[in-house]
């Protein structure tokens, strides 16, 4: 079993969940990711609720397999060192707003000129140009502006705020597909490269069905247009004991396959077409499915080719059957915790490895090693603690 990355050295220079999420898969394939972080807080997310024993559990869930160096980017001997560091780490990166590195003299063109085959890649709300660029900004922000939320919830009600960053995540996934791509480029061409990311881009760029239907009708979409719910054979409907089951029986097979488990042939009539609402048959199944609970229609209709599935709450995501299977969840050692949950790399390959190997680091776990590394001696490195270099 091999690890793709292995050899590539990752300078991470990002704060919270978009560089952490997308430098933790590239870690995850092989990568030595070096957290970058500066003196006395560190990354945010160090510090982000809820904490275990002062820990912060949303760090580490996203910083396994990296190691941390305290650096004050800010004094010229940081720079220095970043300098250094880049002549082993030949790919970068940050999550600060536009103009920040510029100001402290570590942008990409300004790196670039010393290090040209450094890839570089700034993860922004909105990218390093364009009318939007220096609007500070979260997800709920970018779902906003990119119309997500416009489609989201129910019609005769307010949008609808998604349960998961979707953006971030957006952001997190193009950026790790950049920084491959931007490698591959390089492997052919000897150069690096910037690789601007946005997370507004990234969501834009998933209005797949959504801006089809709109190039070719020429008008905005309402909530609880497809594939947004509101359809009868794509909802979700509650059940006796005010749980809830999802159905999503959009071909024709499987809506007659329903029809007929749920005693409710005369629903066949109505067949699925995108668009069609069919209040009627919506009615009735929102009947039928109050006639049982939730865990009760999934035994009879789950394993039925009807598209049926329980809407779980995360204690059964993270106990169910297909889960473990899977092994999506891992144990980790974690020296201070011991046993910590860690979400595994989400792809299964047949002959490449993705493994656990190092538990997250804590702040400025590394400093001495790296510096060391780098040839610096040990009276250096407490003339630099003295000086809030690192």
């Amino acid at each position: 079993m091999t690890r793709p990355l292995e050899g590539i050295h990752i300078l991470d220079l990002s704060r919270l969940n978009p560089g952490g999420y997308c430098t933790m898969l590239l870690a995850d394939l092989g990568a030595e990711v070096l957290k970058v972080e500066q003196p006395g807080r560190g990354d945010y997310m160090r510090t982000t609720p809820p904490l275990i024993s002062g820990q912060s559990s949303m760090f580490l869930t996203l910083n396994r397999n990296k190691k941390s160096l305290i650096l004050n980017l800010k004094s010229e001997k940081g720079k220095e060192i970043l300098l250094r560091l880049l002549d082993r780490y030949d790919i970068l990166v940050e999550s600060f707003r536009p103009g920040v590195t510029k100001r402290l003299g570590i942008d990409y063109e300004t790196l670039a000129r010393s290090h040209p085959k450094l890839i570089y890649c700034p993860i922004t709300g909105y990218g390093q140009d364009g009318p939007y660029r220096d609007l500070v900004g979260h997800d709920i922000n970018y779902l906003a502006l990119a119309g997500v939320l416009s489609l989201t919830g129910k019609r005769d009600g307010p949008p609808i705020v998604p349960g998961i960053t979707i953006a971030d995540i957006a952001g997190s996934m193009f950026a790790t597909i950049g920084i491959m791509t931007a490698i591959i480029s390089r492997q052919n061409t000897g150069m690096g490269q910037l690789v601007d990311v946005s997370m507004f881009d990234g969501v834009v760029s998933w209005l797949t069905i959504q801006a089809a239907r709109y190039f070719a009708e020429g008008k905005s979409l309402e909530r609880e247009t497809w594939p947004a719910g509101g359809e009868a054979f794509y909802d979700v409907y509650e059940t006796k004991d005010k749980k809830y089951v999802s159905v999503g029986a959009a071909e024709e097979k499987f809506w007659q396959n329903l029809c007929q488990s749920l005693g409710a042939e005369e629903l066949s009539r109505y067949k699925p077409s995108i668009g069609k609402k069919e209040p009627e048959a919506h009615l009735r199944l929102s009947e039928v499915f109050k006639s049982k609970t939730r865990d009760e229609w999934t035994d009879l209709l789950m394993t039925k080719d009807v598209c049926l599935t329980p809407v779980k709450t995360l204690d059964e995501v993270f106990t169910d059957p297909h889960v473990r299977h899977r092994k999506l969840v891992y144990d980790m050692d974690y020296p201070m915790l011991g046993i910590i949950k860690q979400l595994a790399f989400p792809i299964k390959f047949s002959e490449i490895q993705t493994d656990l190997r190092n538990p997250p680091p804590s702040l400025g776990q590394h400093t001495d090693l790296i510096l060391s590394e780098l040839g610096f001696s040990e009276t250096q490195v407490k003339q630099f603690r003295a000086e809030g270099v690192v």
